[in-house]
């Protein structure tokens, strides 16, 4: 009985119940930070890149729980010039039906990572974290 309830204890514990969700904010354009704030000390990042909370930023028509974390990569490439490469990091209300994916543009490459957890568009995204709570379930059974 003790593990069946301790089972489903961390099962529910795994998910997030509509609260919102805060992502970080920034546009490498004008924040050269913005490209890899994983490099920086916590301390500078917690002071020099915005936190935002997505549900302030909800278009009309669209509910909270809707709301993820985006991070975009764009390549671009300037005709006659090096290559550019700016990272845009931010909420996003429109899912995509892959966590990532690739958009090959005329005048850009485009690499677009959904993710949906706290603060989870500062570094590299994976779906490893989904794995803790379905090792912990298999584990008991």
């Amino acid at each position: 009985m003790f593990l069946n309830f301790l089972c489903v204890t961390i099962l529910f514990a795994s998910f997030d119940f509509g609260s919102a969700i805060s992502c970080y904010e920034c546009n490498s354009a004008n924040n050269s930070m913005c490209l890899e704030p994983n490099i920086y000390d916590k301390e500078s990042v917690q002071r020099y890149l915005k936190i935002t909370n997505c549900e302030q930023k909800v278009p009309r028509g669209q509910t909270k729980e809707q709301m993820f974390c985006r991070k975009i990569i764009q390549t671009i490439l300037h005709k006659g010039h090096d290559t550019e490469v700016r990272v845009t990091r931010g909420c996003g209300w429109v899912k995509h039906h892959r966590d990532c994916y690739k958009a090959d543009n005329e005048d850009h490459l485009e690499t677009v990572c959904q993710c949906f957890t706290d603060d989870c568009n500062s570094a590299a995204m994976n779906t490893a974290g989904l794995l803790v709570p379905i090792i912990v379930f298999k584990m008991f059974i």
